[in-house]
């Protein structure tokens, strides 16, 4: 018998990433994406419209931790979506997150680095995804602190937080900065 549970099964795949605050996007990185992000409230869900010059894309995901407390790694389902289908998933209440995804290579590897807007101006994040039994990397050049297990910085978390969550939020990064 397969296993039914969310985020088991033969879709969901591990996705295991370190994340680290950046100081800017570096400037060799290539603009991917604009994206529009919304979890959906009171479950592991995401539904993505994805921008690529012309293209435009639709996913619908589901990130389900392996351990509650640690955002590192996720087992990850998607199933890509007609424009019709994402328009009737909007009517789902969600919290919006939006950012313009950047790619840039170092010391072989290839990040992702995510500039967000709105509410989060100024945040800007970079990530790398990992095999599970890799160690964790060195920082990149241009970034200042490691998240990876600062749930803070987990993608639901951002765009769920309160105004003055996200305001003690940038205060706090800007301190670190100094």
């Amino acid at each position: 018998m397969a296993d039914r549970r969310p985020g088991q099964g033969r879709y969901a795949h591990p996705e295991r990433e370190q994340r680290w605050i950046a100081a800017s996007v570096p400037t060799d990185a290539v603009l991917r994406a604009s994206i529009l992000d919304r979890y959906i409230v009171g479950t592991r869900l995401r539904l993505r419209r994805s921008e690529r010059g012309a293209e435009v894309s639709f996913k619908f995901g589901q990130k389900v931790r392996d351990t509650p407390a640690n955002p590192e790694t996720v087992r990850l389902t998607n199933m890509y979506l007609s424009q019709d289908e994402y328009n009737a998933l909007l009517a789902l209440p969600a919290c919006e997150l939006r950012k313009t995804r950047s790619q840039a290579t170092w010391s072989g590897r290839t990040f992702a680095i995510d500039r967000f807007h709105q509410r989060l101006e100024g945040l800007v994040l970079t990530e790398v995804e990992l095999a599970s039994d890799e160690p964790l990397l060195q920082m990149p050049p241009w970034a200042v602190k490691d998240v990876t297990f600062d749930d803070r910085f987990s993608g639901g978390a951002l765009a769920c937080a309160t105004d003055e969550a996200i305001s003690a939020l940038l205060v706090s990064i800007s301190q670190d900065d100094a």
